[in-house]
């Protein structure tokens, strides 16, 4: 298997190159293409996934396409926002992505929706962790860009919840409350996430909480003319 990144402006996809027997996971949403000879698999990877509903991001399951060259082929995807792409390869560890950014993974890698730290990440948010475990290339997406921080040990890093892309396990992590920040459309209150190093953080650019935010007052209403 190998991959091509395109990073056009404000709307990256990649190209995955699959071997004949080959096959790669990606999530339902985000297929754009593939050729012949590639056979699409649509499943809530045994039920594990299954247990994950999107309340807030549309009240639909999270869903996996895993897609399998019976011949030499290729799948392209992109995320559902604009934003960027970029590859991971994870070797024997974990690794910790927001639901909204998982693109695809490796099929030997354990995606887990249901260890305890999901939910008290992102709080009243409605975002969940998703824990990838094993060896093998990720893909993830953003919202915006994606920008890297790497922390040595000890070393503190800010963010706020909704920029959060993927973290390594390596780094511990508090959610705390900051009541000077404006409150976001889905949390109701400012949560940031205090990481510390070592380790590597991925975030975002944009947050589509910022983004609804501002949207949807600027939306008609029923009393509207």
């Amino acid at each position: 298997m190998h991959h091509e990144i395109d990073h056009r402006p404000s709307f990256a996809l990649v190209t995955v190159h699959l071997d004949a027997g080959e096959a790669i996971v990606t999530e339902a949403g985000s297929m754009v293409s593939y050729t012949d000879g590639v056979e699409i698999k649509t499943s809530a990877n045994g039920g594990i996934l299954g247990s994950l509903k999107r309340s807030v991001l549309g009240g639909e399951s999270f869903f996996m396409n895993t897609f399998t060259a019976n011949a030499d082929g290729h799948v392209t995807l992109a995320p559902p926002l604009p934003g960027d792409v970029v590859n991971h390869d994870i070797e024997d560890e974990t690794l910790y992505v927001q639901s909204g950014s998982f693109l695809a993974a490796d099929p030997s890698i354990d995606i887990d929706t249901k260890f305890g730290g999901g939910r008290t990440f992102f709080g009243g948010e409605g975002l969940f962790l998703l824990k990838l475990t094993g060896t093998g290339e990720t893909f993830l997406s953003s919202y915006g860009a994606i920008q890297e921080v790497d922390l040595e040990a000890g070393e503190k890093y800010i963010v706020d919840t909704g920029h959060v892309v993927a973290f390594e396990e390596t780094t511990n992590f508090t959610v705390n409350k900051v009541g000077g920040l404006k409150s976001t459309l889905l949390s109701g209150e400012g949560l940031v996430v205090t990481f510390t190093g070592p380790g590597r953080i991925w975030m975002q650019t944009r947050s589509e909480d910022a983004f609804l935010s501002w949207l949807i007052p600027q939306l008609p209403t029923n009393n509207s003319n």
